[in-house]
């Protein structure tokens, strides 16, 4: 039998089976402390004790080197209403926190005024991982609130079906 050629395509409709949550990473420049952020969807708890959390970031990202320099980081985790913020901070621009709502929160870092959910981090580690850099974080702090999350299934934004149980 001949083995078949591994296919990148392929592999990534594969993992797009997986639905997974959309996240903001957010931090400040350590050269003019201006905020940055990114879309993120490969976040991932990692600990309850002590409490962790990971994402990863591309290499060719342009935010690479900020996140690589950051001692902390937000992960914001959108709600199912926030596909324009999902979207905005995916894209390659230097503007994407301009008509975005968001404070300083726990070390300065820029807290978005709505999330589904919040954890501020402090980073704890970084690994290399293929085409990718994982970043662990510690959380410092979190908050939740009654909202869905967005969710991103197959390419494309998608919601939560809740069951229905008899």
């Amino acid at each position: 039998m001949t083995a078949k050629k591994f296919s990148h395509k392929s592999f990534r409709e594969t993992l797009s089976q997986f639905a997974t949550g959309v996240t903001v990473i957010t931090t400040v420049d350590a050269g003019d402390a201006s905020p940055v952020g990114i879309t993120v969807n490969s976040f991932n708890s990692v600990s309850i004790d002590p409490p962790l959390i990971l994402w990863s970031l591309a290499k060719d990202a342009l935010s690479l080197a900020t996140f690589q320099q950051a001692e902390f980081f937000n992960v914001h985790i959108l709600g199912h209403d926030q596909e324009d913020i999902s979207t905005r901070f995916a894209r390659r621009q230097h503007n994407k926190f301009d008509g975005t709502g968001f404070y300083p929160g726990l070390n300065n870092i820029p807290v978005l005024e709505n999330y589904a959910a919040l954890l501020e981090c402090r980073t704890r580690n970084q690994y290399d991982g293929g085409d990718h850099i994982i970043f662990v974080g510690h959380v410092l702090a979190h908050h939740h609130t009654a909202t869905d999350p967005l969710l991103f299934h197959q390419g494309r934004y998608t919601n939560i079906r809740p069951r229905t149980t008899d």
